[in-house]
This record gives C-alpha cells, sequence and structure tokens, in this order.
C-alpha cells in the first residue's frame, strides 16, 4: 500500500472519530433532551418552576417553591406536599399534544373551555410564565381537550393532567403532623391541666426533670417520639374555626419537642383535644397555626400523660459489660459465678466449668426485670415486705464500691391472674412488684449452672479411631482422609461415615439432665449392666479420649450413660442419641 493510500485512510478515520465525538459524546445529551421535547406543549422543565397557580371552580390554589419543598399560599396558608404538587406540576410542563382539534374555534364551550375545569399558570425562574386550560374530556375519557394559556388553538392531552390539577385541595397539603428528627431531640414537655412533665435526654438517656427527679423509661419515650414523627394528618377539619371548644382545642394538652441545645435549641409544639371515637381520631393543632386537624387515635394513645408512665421500670440497673461477678442465694442453694475473659465460671461452693447459656440467662434475666408497680419511693418499706427475702442476688461491677443486692419475696398480690413477687435493691429501694416467675428465673442451683456437658470440648474432627461394641461383638473404624472411614477391626472396607459423624455429633451435644446415680448404684435399673453400645473415643496416638456407655433403658424421652472412666450415671435427653447404630451392619459401607 502506497503512503498516500494510508494518509487519507487516517484522514478519513481521525475525520470519523471527530464526527463520533462531536455528534454523540458533545450533542448526544442535547440531542436526547431535544428529542424528549417532541410533541411537548411547553420546553420547560420541573425544576424551573418557582410558582403555582391552579384557579378551579371550587376555589384557587396557590403554591411557592421553597427550598426543597413548597409552601401554599391559598386557599390557605400551610406547608405543602412536595410529591403531588410536584407530580401536578410535572404533569403539565411535560404535556404532550396528541393531535389539534381546531386552529380558531369559533365555539370554545364546545370544548368545555368557555368555563375551563382548571387554568394552571407556572412562573418560571426567568420570570417567564406559560400556562394550560383544561377543559371537557373526549367522548372515550382518554383525553382532555386544552389550550395553551393565550394561544387559541385547541388539542388534547392526556387525561390524567386534568387528574393530577383537579386533585382535592387536601391531597396538595403536607400531612406531617410534626417535623422533627427523633435523634435530634433534647427535651421534651407535657403540659396537662393539672400537671407538667419535663423530660431531658443527656449521653442517650432519659430522665424526668418534673414532677420529681426520675430515671425514665427510654423504650417508653423513643415509642412515643417515634408515633409522633410518623404521625399523619387524617383530616383537615377546620380553619381559623370561631371556637375550639367544640374539640376541645380551648383547653389543651400541649406536647412540646426541643431539639438542640443552647443557641441552637428550637421548639415544636402539637396541641390535642378530644377524641372523635367515630373517625378514631383526636383534634390537634400546631402551636401557631390556627387549622384545626384530626390525628390518628393511636397517636394521643402514645402521649405519657402522668409520671408513673414515664419514669423507669427497670429494677437493677446494671451494665453487662462491667459485671463481673454474680451470687444467688435461694431454696435451691448458694451459687457464685465469676466472669473472666468475656466467658463465666462458678467459683463457689465449688469450682466448676458454667454453662455460658444458663449462667448468660441469669444476668438477661436480672436487667429485664420491670417493675410492675410502685409501693414505696426509696428504701423504707424493705423492712415491711423484705425482712425475710426469699432470693438475694448480689451483683459486682468493675469500678464500683460495693456489690448491689436485690432482694426478692413472694407476694400475695396477683395481676392478670399472675403471682407477683416484691423486690428492691437492699439499702435503696424502691420497693416495687414484679413478676412472680423471678423468684424461679434467679433462685439457680449449682446443677442448672454448671456446664452439663458430657465430653466438654470433644471436637469430632480430632477424633482418629472409634471402638464399638454392642452384643458382643467388636467393630473398630479408622478416619481415611477428613471425611471417609474405614473399618479396621471387625470388618474390611469402607465405613459409613454418616453414621460414624452423626454418632459422633450426638456425643458432643450430649448433656446430661439430672444425676441418677452419683456412685453408679443399681446400674441395672439403668440398663448399663449390660450397655446397649459402648463407644470408645481415640486420638491418633491410640491415646484413650473417652469411653460412653450408653443403657438400653428409656422412660419416654430419658436414657442414661455414663463414663466408663467415672461412677456418676447420668440421665440425658434420649432424642438427642436417636436410634443406636447397629454393630456391625449399620456401619459397613
Amino acid at each position: 500500500m502506497r503512503w498516500q493510500t494510508t494518509a487519507v485512510l487516517a484522514v478519513v478515520l481521525i475525520a470519523l472519530g471527530v464526527f463520533y465525538y462531536v455528534f454523540e459524546i458533545r450533542m448526544g445529551p442535547e440531542r436526547e433532551k431535544t428529542e424528549g421535547r417532541k410533541g411537548r406543549v411547553f420546553t420547560a422543565e420541573t425544576a424551573d418552576v418557582t410558582d403555582v397557580e391552579i384557579k378551579r371552580p371550587d376555589a384557587t390554589v396557590k403554591a411557592k417553591r421553597e427550598g426543597d419543598g413548597w409552601q401554599l399560599l391559598e386557599p390557605v396558608q400551610a406547608r405543602g406536599d412536595r410529591t403531588p404538587v410536584e407530580e401536578t406540576v410535572n404533569s403539565v410542563v411535560t404535556a404532550r399534544m396528541d393531535r389539534e382539534i381546531e386552529a380558531n374555534p369559533k365555539a370554545p364551550g364546545d370544548f368545555g373551555l368557555d368555563k375551563p375545569a382548571a387554568e394552571v399558570t407556572l412562573r418560571l425562574k426567568d420570570g417567564k410564565q406559560i400556562g394550560l386550560a383544561l377543559g371537557a374530556k373526549s367522548p372515550t375519557g382518554v383525553w382532555v381537550y386544552a389550550r395553551e394559556a393565550g394561544k387559541p388553538a385547541v388539542f388534547v392531552v392526556g387525561e390524567s393532567i386534568l387528574r393530577d390539577a383537579t386533585r382535592p385541595f387536601a391531597e396538595f397539603r403536607d400531612k406531617t403532623v410534626l417535623a422533627f428528627d427523633q435523634k435530634d431531640v433534647t427535651a421534651v414537655e407535657v403540659v396537662a391541666r393539672d400537671d407538667t412533665l419535663n423530660l431531658q435526654q443527656a449521653d442517650g438517656r432519659w430522665k424526668l426533670t418534673r414532677p420529681r427527679a426520675l430515671p425514665a423509661d427510654g423504650d417508653t419515650v423513643r415509642d412515643f417520639l417515634e408515633k409522633l414523627r410518623s404521625a399523619r394528618v387524617k383530616e383537615f377539619v377546620a380553619e381559623s374555626p370561631r371556637s375550639l371548644q367544640p374539640y376541645g382545642l380551648d383547653k389543651p394538652l400541649r406536647v412540646a419537642i426541643h431539639t438542640g441545645r443552647d443557641k441552637d435549641r428550637a421548639t415544636k409544639s402539637l396541641l390535642f383535644g378530644n377524641v372523635d371515637a367515630a373517625k378514631k381520631g383526636v383534634y390537634a393543632m400546631r402551636a401557631g397555626e390556627s387549622g384545626v386537624v384530626l390525628i390518628p387515635e393511636e397517636t394521643w394513645t402514645a402521649v405519657p400523660k402522668n409520671a408513673a408512665v414515664l419514669r423507669s421500670k427497670v429494677v437493677v440497673d446494671v451494665d453487662r459489660d462491667k459485671v463481673s461477678q454474680v451470687e444467688l442465694r435461694g431454696p435451691k442453694g448458694a451459687v457464685t459465678l465469676a466472669r473472666e475473659n468475656e466467658r463465666w465460671k462458678i467459683v463457689a461452693p465449688e469450682a466448676l466449668p458454667a454453662d455460658q447459656v444458663e449462667a448468660g440467662a441469669v444476668l438477661f434475666k436480672l436487667r429485664e426485670l420491670r417493675a410492675q408497680a410502685f409501693l414505696t419511693e426509696d428504701a423504707s418499706g424493705i423492712a415491711r415486705y423484705l425482712a425475710k427475702p426469699t432470693v438475694r442476688v448480689s451483683v459486682t461491677e468493675q469500678g464500683a464500691p460495693a456489690p448491689r443486692i436485690l432482694l426478692l419475696a413472694p407476694s400475695p398480690e396477683r395481676r392478670g391472674g399472675a403471682p407477683t413477687a416484691y423486690a428492691a435493691v437492699a439499702g435503696q429501694g424502691p420497693v416495687v412488684l414484679v413478676d412472680g416467675k423471678a423468684l424461679d428465673d434467679l433462685a439457680r442451683s449449682l446443677d442448672d449452672l454448671r456446664d452439663r456437658t458430657l465430653l466438654p470440648g470433644l471436637d469430632p474432627k480430632e477424633i482418629k479411631r472409634v471402638r464399638l461394641r454392642a452384643g458382643g461383638q467388636t467393630l473398630v473404624v479408622e478416619r481415611s482422609g477428613e471425611l471417609d472411614w474405614k473399618l479396621v477391626e471387625g470388618g474390611k472396607g469402607s465405613a459409613k461415615a454418616a453414621t460414624v459423624d452423626n454418632l459422633l455429633y450426638a456425643l458432643r451435644a450430649l448433656k446430661w439432665k439430672t444425676v441418677a446415680a452419683p456412685g453408679g448404684e443399681e446400674p441395672a435399673k439403668y440398663g448399663l449392666d449390660a450397655p446397649a453400645l459402648e463407644v470408645t473415643l481415640l486420638k491418633a496416638d491410640g491415646g484413650e479420649l473417652a469411653a460412653v456407655l450408653i443403657g438400653g433403658k428409656r422412660e419416654g424421652d430419658v436414657a442414661w450413660v455414663k463414663l466408663k472412666a467415672a461412677p456418676a450415671i447420668y440421665a440425658v435427653d434420649g432424642k438427642v442419641l436417636g436410634d443406636l447404630p447397629k454393630v456391625p451392619d449399620d456401619f459397613k459401607g
């Protein structure tokens, strides 16, 4: 190929590249924008609109853009709901002319345009105005007759534009009852006819400061704030009514929500009036506004109306991460739990491994204990109600000067048909009523809390050999690789890996319920004079990890087992063991 030909091709390629860049990259977005405007009545965009006016036979609606939202100016001044306002604006701005019906009609009334159903006027950022008059629907109901403001031609546009422009005025109004972000709330005030409640928030905790200083129930406060924040107006009832008495708003309950602190502090208030049972709502007014609205009754129900509702019901406020020791004393004896390296252990009456789930449950039950009623406000009632406590729980926290001691005793009172108990922190109070189940939940025995795993620390993957004996027959299987087993005694070939693994994992999960015979007395009673199955677990070097004897008798779901190296016989859950495998048949591959 001659150099002249190469040069010509290079020029052509460069020209094509420049054309692609200019046509597709530089001009593409504008071309797509122009393409999207084809058939549209207007060339403006929704973001260009600053003011809206909709004249309708019933009223005129005016709205002005303010920041990211809209402010309604007529027929009342109120916050606008951004979604329906912008839906209406967008419908008009993007209206497409399907076809022109008549360029200069002599009788606009034939199209309902002598008295339009709606006249929409939009003011743009540059000061210009665009408008659309909407008349009657076409015979099919799919289209509506329209014409551009100041122009005679009649054309048809989609019926949805008329639907948006004539929607009820209430739909244009913001239905948020009270706008705030819960994380910004620093204080709450509830002013009723007979009492005032003040709540303050600091470091994520709520406390009552009026009528008296008390810890507040954070869950109750947060639930109330969330219900208030998410509440929506059900009905706009009246604008500037002559009297507020019919709505109970002449003597309202006032809720003030304070956000921020110091110079950044802001307040929004809501006034509550009468409940309308038929409408399942309550009449309310935003402070500084004259309109009466109906809001959901559940919002009113969530309003805390007295200190008893707001005060914290926590009986013992403990920090789980700081608790280092728990001592339990009750009808089942005394047990002391200590925590080291995030694990619980029993240190008294003897040193034993603790069941981590059961030990953790004690602390959980303690932290979740809630007062059902307050009998005294201080420790003065302890001598009367808890002179002889049935259960004592001593909690030691890191850095605390002394343990806190919870006292519990049965109460003769029943609530909701269920028993109750007296409770109080020794030397501190108050004396309260709690669920009677707390007496059982916190009176745990040594056996309740100790680790009852029959083979603690057993890892089936570390077992290299298993010797099985049953009915006078012996079978030995050996691990072959990570997943397979083979027969090395009592047969040859591969063993059923699933049968071996199921047995090992069942032994790992086995926990005893009770010690049936501490010294191994009467083994025949439990079928352990002639065990149904003996399982010996061996390491790679042949060393024995454990040997478990499984009795042949069962009572319901209870089975009995023992370790060959120790005398004690244990009752276990037979469902964990399942049906014992037959030796050697169930193990042969």
